[in-house]
């Protein structure tokens, strides 16, 4: 594969997080999004939203750093939260049955505004 992983810090609000990832997550790129993900976490900021709405690829490397990213979360009193899922990606999600455990949401915003810990966006 050769598309390169981006990863943005797109808001942090207090406990609150969003991430925006591009590219493929692979067993290359993966470990660079776990590390980045636990990183947020360690700053704070237990509660994260990753928007996948850029990622072009993902393996079982991937799967594997989504599920490792939630523990993290979870064990530091937060969730994984996922917006703007391909539908590739949403189909692996279901059939693995991750999709149960990761809520998703269209959006980034729309993720937010679901969240119990997030502040409102000023009118």
């Amino acid at each position: 594969m050769t598309d390169d992983l981006t990863l943005t810090t797109t808001r942090t609000d207090g406990p609150l997080a969003a991430l925006c990832i591009g590219g493929e997550i692979d067993t290359h790129t993966a470990p660079a999004l776990r590390k980045e993900a636990l990183d947020v976490l360690a700053q704070g900021h237990p509660h994260l939203i990753l928007n996948l709405a850029g990622v072009t690829f993902c393996d079982s490397s991937g799967f594997n750093a989504l599920i490792g990213i939630m523990r993290c979360a979870t064990a530091a009193h937060g969730s994984l939260t996922l917006a703007a899922v391909p539908d590739r990606l949403s189909r692996m999600l279901d059939l693995t049955g991750l999709g149960t455990v990761m809520p998703s949401y269209p959006s980034t915003e729309a993720a937010i505004n679901a969240h119990p810990t997030a502040t409102p966006e000023p009118a």
